[in-house]
């Protein structure tokens, strides 16, 4: 897990003596495991669920290790990597609800090892539908629970083995608070009358997929927009297909192995033979000479392709809308007006604008509204787009006035300067 923002130091608070009895040994054996699960199944109430993996160390997303803790139960500290699967603890975890802490970055790898959940609990969500103006574990749980949660090892290759006993502290620590930081979040979600949307938010999780790949994942290299010509992108495109491949093949965050500058400056410098590559500066890295005939290979596919790339292409989704003003007047006006309404709802609630609806959502009903303007049209556009029914209630008929609005005077919205979170 890994913080999503960086926070104050607050007051250091000391743990309490049970928090820090003793730091779980890594459960890596089949009696090990089976012993964790009796033990676990003869705790009470959810399971504090958490995974670490070794992003940017590895190419792979995988969990290399996963901590549950339960009250009664004890916290366990797992190394996925020594089963072929984690089935009969899924079975186990599957009884009763998780508690996650920005539940989106661990479902993918835990769901890889068996474990799947039937109810979460997601602390991260549950603090921004709360209006904590802060959201990071460590920041809530200083808030909340009065504690100070040290981060140092929330971006280490967690594919080190054996795990350094400092690492283990932290990721029990991280685990172990779970259950009294829910409790916590859930009785300032109870006070502020927001339970009923959490829920909901809760329950929406369990069907979340990770986004599709993009296209040509390559036009994000660093410095891209650098290069002038098709044939120079072609050469950036060849070589970061090699380096990709290469860093699957070694399990290597391809970052690790040459870096996007260099792959940038041979691109931009169209070198003639591997010499020449070699004497670019910028190139250089872990497996840059090691690997040196791989990349010249890429860059003469790139140089002899038929298939260049253009320079720019067209997203999948709407344009920004900012640039609607000549082409799509009455869509810019909407998008203003609604901007405006989505703001002072999100103020009065305290729930973040983006919480209350998905911006590429808001962006396609101003560009493409209900055929007729009235609320429960609105609604039932919402409802189809995938909006829940808390989001739904707060905003619909508001929503609506926009569009009447709008539709009567939109002058009084075209001379506003259009914000977006593009």
């Amino acid at each position: 897990m890994s913080e999503t923002e960086t926070a104050s130091e607050p007051d250091k608070v000391e743990l309490p003596p049970a928090t820090l009895a003793r730091t779980p040994l890594v459960v890596d054996t089949i009696d090990g495991l089976s012993t964790t699960i009796a033990e676990l199944s003869r705790g009470t109430g959810p399971f504090g669920v958490d995974a670490e993996r070794s992003s940017g160390f590895r190419y792979s997303a995988r969990a290399y290790l996963i901590q549950v803790s339960r009250r009664g139960g004890g916290t366990h500290l797992i190394d996925p990597i020594a089963f072929d699967g984690l089935d009969e603890l899924g079975e186990l975890l599957a009884t009763d609800e998780w508690i996650l802490h920005a539940a989106t970055q661990d479902l993918a790898c835990l769901a890889e090892v068996g474990l799947v959940p039937t109810k979460l609990f997601d602390t991260e969500l549950g603090s921004r539908l709360a209006g904590l103006p802060r959201v990071g574990l460590g920041t809530v749980v200083a808030e909340l629970l009065g504690l100070h949660l040290a981060k140092e090892h929330s971006a280490a290759d967690w594919s080190t083995r054996p795990i350094p006993p400092d690492w283990l502290v932290y990721a029990a620590l991280d685990v172990e608070l779970l259950p009294d930081l829910r409790d916590a979040l859930a009785a300032v979600l109870e006070v502020a009358g927001k339970t009923h949307i959490a829920e909901q938010e809760f329950a929406n999780l369990l069907q979340w997929k990770p986004a599709e790949p993009r296209t040509d994942p390559w036009r994000r290299l660093s410095g891209l927009q650098s290069l002038t010509t098709p044939r120079h992108l072609a050469v950036a495109r060849e070589l970061w297909i090699a380096r990709d491949q290469f860093a699957e093949s070694i399990d290597m965050g391809p970052g690790r192995t040459i870096p996007d500058r260099a792959i940038v400056a041979a691109a931009s410098r169209l070198p003639n033979s591997r010499g020449a590559l070699a004497a670019i500066k910028e190139f250089n890295g872990r497996y840059s000479r090691r690997e040196l005939v791989r990349w010249w290979e890429a860059i003469e596919r790139g140089l002899s392709t038929e298939d260049l790339p253009p320079m720019r292409v067209r997203g999948n989704g709407l344009s920004t809308p900012r640039n609607w003003k000549d082409r799509h007047p009455e869509a810019y006006a909407r998008f203003v007006c609604v901007r405006e309404t989505m703001s002072a709802i999100a103020e009065k609630t305290s729930i973040p604008i983006e919480n209350l609806a998905l911006p590429e959502m808001i962006r396609r009903i101003c560009y493409e509204p209900p055929a007729v303007f009235e609320p429960a049209a609105v609604a039932a556009w919402l409802r189809d787009a995938g909006a829940r029914e808390w989001q739904i209630e707060l905003v619909h008929a508001e929503l609506n006035d926009c569009f009447v609005r709008v539709r009567e005077n939109p002058a009084e919205f075209l001379a506003a300067p259009v914000e977006t979170d593009d």
